[in-house]
């Protein structure tokens, strides 16, 4: 039996609830479809764009409304685009669930896409374009993407380039919107304190009208490409390298086991390229590895930012570790010691409605299913030295692909790496 309340609205629409009836507090999102991996080239940078707009005003409340209205309960509301989804959601306390669900799915249904607050917000946006220039490290790891899967959709930023989000009209916006949001391909997920049946009433009254207009999320498979280099010259006091490994899906067998290697090898501030390259050697202040799982493919990623004077250097160590772990392999030590902090850090991160809100949102959305705690902390538990051992194996004697910003960019040899 499942600990969630699930149903499915007559228009397509799922709801999924995680009722957790000590607290006082209940988080609410809207999870939908449409996220930059799902844009043609030219419409890059729509789906954020898109989100942004929905907060400038309805046909019943103004931006500034629908600000004083959340501010005035003491609540929390927001929005985030990614490469597979856009989440709306809100977060108050319990009595005030009915006034968090009537904003969010009025900014989704009746947003009204002012002109005027339009242009405003192509400025917002590029200047935000214009942070992640001004950030190396945040350029960088946009850049291993298009290093790793190519011209393909998954690479795209998220944001989109200027050139596409200056030409963008109202028609684009709503176009994109008819399109890509649907009831059928959309969740909403609630955790905290709620009534079900008050939850049911409320979602049939707000969103239940809501009928499909647009062809809905594309099927968007992402291919295996030819891993490349991409170097970018920048004035900066700092070189930043990232390196790029094939990864794993979200749903595959093997994303625990790739986790585990992942503390053990630079996800955590005891692993080996942390303790090397930052601890013993003092070559760089930022090194670490991460992988990150999309619904048909992954990247198990590796970042340091060091000098040019020391860059050489890092990339030689870097090559050291791997190669030591695909000679020796992970200690029974370590791998005891990462499985525990795999599962500490996932009971951790569920302590607050939000973070349960966008598990099962997220999940429900993406995956079109559903795991309990219980079944998530099995899993790790379940994860044996063997399948470290056979991940490690798979993934870092893989080719890798490399993005590298700053200034001597060009001078940093990879050959470490066949690249």
């Amino acid at each position: 039996m499942s600990i969630y309340d699930e149903i499915t609205l007559a228009n397509g629409l799922r709801i999924i609830g995680e009722r957790i009836p000590h607290f006082r507090s209940v988080s609410v999102g809207l999870w939908i479809g449409a996220g930059s991996q799902y844009e043609r080239a030219e419409e890059n940078g729509l789906s954020h764009f898109l989100e942004h707009m929905m907060f400038k005003g309805t046909q019943r409340r103004s931006a500034r409304q629908i600000a004083e209205e959340m501010d005035a309960v003491g609540g929390q509301m927001n929005a985030f685009t990614a490469k597979e989804c856009t989440c709306y959601y809100a977060k108050v306390i319990d009595e005030d669930l009915p006034l968090a669900m009537d904003i969010l799915s009025d900014v989704l249904l009746h947003s009204t896409f002012d002109e005027r607050e339009l242009e405003k917000e192509k400025g917002v946006i590029l200047e935000e374009i214009s942070m992640v220039e001004d950030s190396p490290e945040d350029l960088v790891h946009e850049m291993i993407m298009s290093a790793r899967f190519g011209g393909q959709a998954l690479a795209r930023p998220i944001l989109g380039p200027a050139k596409n989000v200056s030409g963008f009209s109202r028609e684009d916006l709503m176009g994109y919107w008819k399109r890509m949001y649907r009831p059928e391909t959309t969740v909403l997920a609630l955790a905290g304190n709620y009534d079900w049946e008050q939850v049911k009433e409320m979602a049939g009254r707000f969103l239940g009208d809501w009928q499909p207009t647009g062809q809905g999320t594309p099927i968007c498979a992402t291919l295996e490409a030819q891993a490349k280099v991409l170097r970018k010259e920048k004035d900066t006091e700092q070189l930043h390298i990232c390196l790029g490994f094939p990864g794993v899906s979200q749903d595959s067998p093997r994303l625990y086991p790739l986790t585990i290697l992942n503390g053990i090898f630079g996800g955590a501030m005891s692993s080996r390229l942390f303790q090397k390259i930052r601890e013993e050697s003092g070559m760089a202040y930022s090194v670490y590895s991460y992988p990150s799982s999309y619904g048909d493919c992954g990247l198990m990623a590796v970042y340091a930012g060091t000098s040019l004077q020391h860059a050489n250097k890092v990339v030689r160590m870097i090559r050291e570790e791997i190669d030591r772990l695909l000679k020796e392999g992970v200690t029974q030590e370590e791998f005891s010691q990462a499985r525990a902090q795999l599962k500490g850090s996932y009971i951790l991160g569920l302590e607050s409605t939000s973070s349960r809100m966008s598990a099962i949102g997220r999940r429900k959305l993406l995956m079109n299913n559903t795991k309990t705690q219980s079944q998530v902390i099995q899993e790790i538990e379940q994860v044996s030295f063997e399948d470290v051992r056979a991940v490690t194996q798979e993934i870092l004697s893989a080719p890798c692909a490399a993005a590298l910003v700053g200034k001597g960019a060009d001078k940093v040899d990879l050959s470490a790496f066949n690249l």
